[in-house]
């Protein structure tokens, strides 16, 4: 997501959705097109790390699907989004069929890079809270910190020991021991 390619263009979804595969991901973020070229190794460690975590919480508890990336969300004529790791939430047991039968999501998760920092921390987020997703992590490797936004917050929860999530109350909190989960992200060993 480094940079707006233009700012004088308003882009919608379904031409984003058009372009070629070429290995970019293409988002638009209220009517801005957003390129993000090919991942890093750290990012794709720290969102291979977590994502089954997140897994087998959200099966155990039937809370909904866990999936990635690449993945065209599509929230609005001109927001379409690509989540690095996004929980939707079960409907009557039924498996959405496709992208277009997503509309609301428990979880976001973007892990940053330098390309990406500026717009999972204030364009998408802004869009995350604008459409009620309940919590957006904000993964930062480098600084080991998770910055945890709801829908009513100004400033992040920055998080350093633990996450906990809790998406139902009828159900146990997930918990994820954060100096453990960078630990790995960094392929550190402890002894």
């Amino acid at each position: 997501m480094g940079m707006p390619v233009s700012q004088q263009v308003q882009w919608t979804a379904e031409q984003a959705i058009a372009l070629p595969a070429d290995g970019n991901r293409y988002e638009v973020l209220d009517g801005e097109l957003f390129v993000t070229p090919e991942p890093t190794w750290r990012h794709q460690v720290a969102l291979g790390r977590l994502f089954p975590l997140l897994v087998a919480y959200v099966d155990a508890h039937a809370l909904g699907w866990t999936m990635f990336s690449p993945a065209d969300l599509v929230f609005a004529p001109q927001r379409l989004v690509q989540p690095d790791i996004f929980v939707v939430p079960s409907r009557e047991g039924a498996a959405p069929r496709g992208w277009e039968d997503v509309h609301s999501l428990l979880l976001v998760v973007e892990v940053l890079s330098p390309r990406t920092a500026r717009a999972d921390r204030h364009r998408k987020r802004l869009i995350y809270q604008d459409q009620g997703v309940p919590e957006y992590w904000i993964v930062d490797a480098a600084a080991r910190l998770v910055e945890r936004w709801r829908p009513e917050d100004s400033r992040p929860e920055q998080l350093v020991d633990e996450i906990l999530w809790q998406p139902k109350r009828d159900v146990p909190a997930l918990r994820i021991d954060l100096d453990a989960y960078f630990r790995s992200v960094h392929d550190e060993r402890v002894g």
